[in-house]
C-alpha cells in the first residue's frame, strides 16, 4: 500500500521548502518509524521534522496557534510528525477521529497534538483522488517504555521498586484524565509500546501515553450477540491481545463495557514495567498455547527467578487489577489511592 519507506524519504529528500502543515513549514531531518500498519489498513510513517522559520530572529509559527501550550513548542524547532497515507473514506472517518480524540485531551502524561493538516493528493488509478494526514507532535527521543525494557533486558537491568511505581502512577494520572471525561474515554490500548519515556538527570522519568487511534467512549451496552460479536471484532483490530481485557475477547450478549477494560491493560503494562512484557505473553510461546484462554482465566505467568525481586504487595496490586470479571475490577481513582500508598512505603 502506497510507497516504500526508503521511496518516501527519497521523495522527501526532493522537495524544496520542506513540508507544509498549514501555515507552517518542516523540513524532515529523518525517520523515527514506520511504515506503521494502522487500524482498518492505514499506513502511517513517523518523521524527526525541523520547524523552518522565516528568517533571522523569526519566532516559531506555532506560537500563533492560542490553542497550543507555548511548554510544547521546542526550543530547538523539533518535532515529531506523523504522515498517514489514507486510501479510502472510511479510513478518511478513522483518521478524522483520531485527531478529534487527541485534541480534547490536555494532560502531562498524555501526548498532545500540535497541529494537523488533511490535504487532497491524486490517487494511483486515473483520475481518482486519495488524501494524505500530517500530524505534528512533541518529540522524544528516549522511544517508547518497551524499547525501554527490551534494551535493559539484555544489559539484565531492571527498574528499581521506586520507578516502577513512579513511571505507573503518571500513567494511572493520564489514564484519569480520559476516564474522568463526561462522557468517559476508554484509551482501549493501554501497552509499553504506547508509553513514551523521557529520561531526565537525577530525576525519575516522565512517562507519557500516547496513540489515540483506539480511543472511543468507554461506555457501551451490548444487548445482543450481533453487538457482542461487532465488539470482538472491533478490538481484534484495535487493541492489542496480551493486553485485551477478557470482556473484548469474549463478549457476553448482555453486557454493560465501561473504561475498566483499560484497568486490565493497566495491570498488564505494571507487570510489563518490571519484568519486560505481559504476564500473558508467555502463551505465545508455549506449544499450543491459547492467550485467549490464559486471559480469560487470568492464568499470570510470574518469573522463578528476578533480580531485583519486587515486593509481593506488587503482585497483589497486579493480581486486583487482573481480575476477569469487570464488575469488581478497580476504577482509576481506587488504582491512585494505593498506589500512591505504596509510594509513600518504599519511598
Amino acid at each position: 500500500m502506497g510507497c516504500s519507506f526508503s521511496g518516501l524519504n527519497a521523495f522527501y529528500d526532493a522537495v524544496n521548502g520542506g513540508v507544509w502543515i498549514n501555515e507552517n513549514r518542516f523540513k524532515i531531518l529523518r525517520p523515527l518509524s514506520g511504515p506503521i500498519a494502522g487500524d482498518s489498513g492505514v499506513s502511517g510513517y513517523v518523521f524527526l521534522v525541523k520547524e523552518i522559520l522565516a528568517g533571522d530572529g523569526a519566532r516559531s509559527g506555532l506560537l500563533k496557534n492560542k490553542s497550543i501550550d507555548p511548554s510544547h513548542i521546542s526550543d530547538e524547532g523539533t518535532y515529531a510528525m506523523k504522515k498517514v497515507i489514507i486510501q479510502n473514506e472510511e479510513q478518511l472517518e478513522l483518521v478524522k477521529e483520531e485527531i478529534h480524540v487527541s485534541s480534547l485531551f490536555s494532560h502531562p502524561n498524555l501526548l498532545p497534538l500540535l497541529d494537523h493538516a488533511i490535504i487532497t493528493v491524486k490517487g494511483t488509478q486515473g483520475g481518482s483522488q486519495n488524501h494524505e494526514a500530517y500530524l505534528l507532535f512533541p518529540v522524544h527521543l528516549d522511544g517508547n517504555l518497551l524499547d525501554n525494557t527490551k534494551v535493559m533486558q539484555t544489559k539484565k537491568e531492571y527498574f528499581p521498586t521506586l520507578t516502577v511505581l513512579q513511571i505507573f502512577r503518571q500513567l494511572c494520572a493520564g489514564l484519569k484524565h480520559m476516564h474522568n471525561f463526561d462522557p468517559p474515554y476508554a484509551h482501549n490500548d493501554v501497552k509499553p509500546g504506547n508509553v513514551l519515556i523521557a529520561h531526565r538527570k537525577g530525576q525519575p522519568p516522565v512517562a507519557i501515553l500516547m496513540d489515540f487511534g483506539s480511543t472511543k467512549p468507554a461506555r457501551r451496552q451490548i444487548r445482543s450477540r450481533a453487538e457482542a460479536l461487532q465488539l470482538q471484532e472491533w478490538a481484534t483490530e484495535h487493541s492489542s491481545e496480551a493486553f485485551r481485557a477478557p470482556e473484548l475477547w469474549d463478549c457476553p450478549s448482555h453486557a454493560d463495557i465501561d473504561e475498566r477494560t483499560d484497568i486490565w491493560s493497566l495491570g498488564c503494562t505494571l507487570y510489563a514495567i518490571m519484568y519486560g512484557e505481559s504476564p500473558f505473553e508467555y502463551a505465545r510461546d508455549e506449544s499450543g498455547g491459547s492467550m485467549q484462554l490464559t486471559v480469560m482465566n487470568a492464568q499470570i505467568k510470574w518469573p522463578t527467578e528476578h533480580d531485583p525481586s519486587y515486593p509481593e504487595p506488587f503482585r497483589q496490586f497486579v493480581v486486583w487489577m487482573l481480575q476477569p470479571h469487570p464488575s469488581v475490577r478497580p476504577h482509576i481513582n481506587d488504582i491512585i489511592v494505593h498506589v500512591d500508598k505504596l509510594i509513600s512505603k518504599f519511598s
